[in-house]
């Protein structure tokens, strides 16, 4: 979480290194994502901001405007405050994650991709390093072990216990041992 002007320095540059960026800042007219991206955390700065009086205020209102709008643009809906640093987001289009949802590091996704409840007021807790494939539905309370890779159009509505393994099918099931290091850019935190 986003609490101080620290973390939302080390947030943003994850966010980049993950994305494969080296320029300084975003391209006027391409790289919406990582300028949402960028938009995102800064939200989730202000937003966690407990002090700060009227001009705190100010700037969460205005970052909800700027997160909305690019939300509604690129047809991505991540709330504030569900993903942990790195965040990848390979595609714009499609995307949707629960409010209730806990996403650790280095979460690379593609388009199409849900992330929901089922019936309940939970959502799925995703481990660090995870690739989620185009299309791939997470249903409901379940949990995702760290370095897994969801394949394309696969169903998770069954908890992933197993760390380092490919899922894939409706409903989704274990196909190989592969892990998901070769779609994430690199790891993060020394101890992941």
């Amino acid at each position: 979480m986003i609490n101080t002007k620290s973390d939302l320095r080390e947030y943003m540059f994850q966010d980049k290194v993950q994305l494969g960026i080296n320029r300084r800042f975003p391209r006027p007219f391409s790289d919406k994502i990582w300028r949402y991206e960028i938009v995102l955390r800064k939200y989730e700065y202000w937003l966690n901001k407990s002090t700060g009086g009227v001009s705190a205020k100010i700037m969460r209102l205005f970052y909800h405007f700027l997160h909305s709008r690019g939300s509604a643009k690129l047809g991505i809906s991540i709330p504030p405050n569900t993903c942990g640093k790195g965040l990848s987001i390979a595609h714009a289009s499609c995307i949707f994650i629960n409010a209730a949802a806990e996403i650790g590091d280095n979460l690379r996704i593609h388009e199409g991709v849900t992330i929901g409840a089922s019936g309940g007021k939970e959502a799925a807790k995703i481990g660090n390093s995870v690739f989620l494939g185009t299309g791939c539905k997470i249903i409901g309370d379940v949990k995702i072990a760290s370095h897994c890779a969801v394949g394309a159009n696969a169903v998770v509505v069954k908890d992933v216990c197993e760390e380092g393994i490919t899922v894939a099918g409706v409903p989704a099931k274990k196909i190989s041992d592969n892990n998901s290091d070769r779609f994430v850019f690199g790891r993060l935190n020394k101890n992941d």
